[in-house]
Parts: structure tokens; sequence; C-alpha cells
């Protein structure tokens, strides 16, 4: 299982994101979430801008494990950054 950072990066509509984070809540580890969509202002404006130093395209959900960066849900990836 992965001692590193994780951080999820989402917006509250999408299911691909809702996806990311039951399957998070299945393995049983511990992230950090952002649903963008829910910000406003300058913290949204900031986040964005974290947020295209990974992902360029600044699409949903974007994850981040350790130095590993997985755009979209794509379930093998994500359990391989785990170490699952």
């Amino acid at each position: 299982m992965s001692d590193n950072p994780i951080k999820v990066y989402s917006l509250s509509t999408c299911s691909h994101c809702r996806s990311v984070k039951k399957l998070m809540d299945d393995c049983t580890v511990k992230y950090e979430f952002v649903d963008v969509d829910l910000l406003k202002g300058e913290e949204r404006k900031a986040i964005l801008e974290d947020i295209r130093k990974f992902n360029p395209r600044c699409s949903f959900p974007t994850i981040i494990i350790g130095e590993k960066v997985i755009v979209g849900y794509k379930e093998e990836k994500i359990r391989e950054a785990l170490g699952l």
C-alpha cells in the first residue's frame, strides 16, 4: 500500500470523479480531494493553476499519487500507483 500523499481534483457532478472517490474509500486509503466546481473566486483560480501543472488540459478527475499523475478513472493504473 502506498504511503505517498494522494490528492484528487474532482467535480461534484462528475460520475468518474465519484467512482475514483469510491475506489479510494473501498481501498481504505487516506486521500484529500477538492471538488473544484464548488470553489469560488481566487481559491478556484489558484486550484485550477495547480491542476494545470499536472494536467495542462485541466480535465477531471486528476489524481496525484506521490509523483504519479493519473487523469480520468483508470482503475488499474490507480491500483498500481497505490501498490494494490
